[in-house]
């Protein structure tokens, strides 16, 4: 719901807090028809920054076509060379929100397969014959191509969305999961890559958490509990045990060891006093963090 002035002020404190990148989650209509589009989010958010990166932690590419995503792809790739970080995934919460786009829920995982493939391949700018169960193209080109790869990170938690981060993608991103079994996910994703034949790519590993942060537990709990209860419709004490809430050392205690199985990104999805509070909060993870990891 923010407008122009709010996005600018909230780059400009993450530049001045030496945050690495901004994230944007991508709806179309969730549950009571909320949502936000994430590409249209992180290209609005490159433009506001000459350094920051951007992900979509995750986009919903089953519920578009893919031509028209690698169309997006590539004229950000133009705005923000080497700044964006696709995720994806195939949704799943609200099954409402695919059938609304035209979607059969019980082929969103094929349809992600067969999307994944389209994008990478439009990418690399030559022209596209495709017959699929889903899209037929017959020459179709998207130019220019991107002069920086754009990385694909599959989210999901099922073994499925794992193994379609091996067998396609660039990294996993997780959610809700915790330390021990996402190493074992990372495990896996390579294993299906190598059961694939496929060149390992530079991993991407990343992970979407939701953080209260505050003076103490119970004051971080009071910020986070609510945001949590109303987007997703369930009792925050389902989700309490991935979602640290506390002050920034505590957060950063919790991360460490995700760090240790594997992960790159972290979304730290903060909710604290206001946006400074949670921006500077994010600043001091960032760097207990590396200091624990160094």
């Amino acid at each position: 719901g923010a407008g122009a002035a709010e996005w600018r002020r909230i780059v400009r404190l993450a530049e001045e807090a030496g945050l690495d990148h901004l994230a944007l989650g991508d709806h179309v209509s969730f549950y009571v028809g909320a949502g936000s589009d994430g590409l249209l989010g992180v290209s609005s958010l490159l433009a506001l920054s000459e350094r920051l990166g951007a992900n979509t932690g995750v986009y919903l590419l089953p519920l578009r076509h893919p031509v028209l995503v690698a169309r997006q792809l590539a004229d950000i790739a133009q705005l923000a060379p080497g700044r964006l970080t696709f995720g994806v995934g195939i949704g799943g919460e609200d099954p409402h929100e695919l059938e609304v786009c035209g979607v059969d829920p019980a082929t969103r995982g094929r349809r992600m397969d067969e999307c994944m493939r389209v994008v990478r391949d439009l990418l690399r700018g030559e022209p596209v014959d495709h017959a699929g169960e889903f899209f037929q193209l017959d020459g179709a080109r998207i130019v220019p191509q991107p002069a920086q790869a754009i990385p694909m990170v599959v989210g999901g938690r099922s073994d499925a969305a794992i193994a379609r981060a091996g067998r396609l993608g660039d990294g996993w991103f997780g959610i809700w999961v915790s330390a021990s079994r996402y190493g074992q996910a990372i495990a896996q994703m390579q294993e299906a890559a190598a059961a694939a034949d496929r060149p390992a790519p530079v991993w991407r590993n990343a992970l979407n958490v939701w953080c209260g942060v505050g003076r103490d537990a119970d004051d971080a709990r009071r910020h986070v509990a609510p945001a949590m209860q109303a987007f997703y419709q369930v009792p925050y004490e389902r989700f309490e045990r991935w979602s640290p809430a506390g002050t920034p050392k505590h957060i950063a205690a919790f991360l460490v060891p995700y760090v240790e199985a594997g992960c790159s990104t972290f979304n730290l999805i903060l909710n604290g006093a206001d946006a400074v509070a949670e921006v500077e909060a994010a600043g001091e993870i960032r760097e207990l963090i590396l200091d624990a990891v160094a």
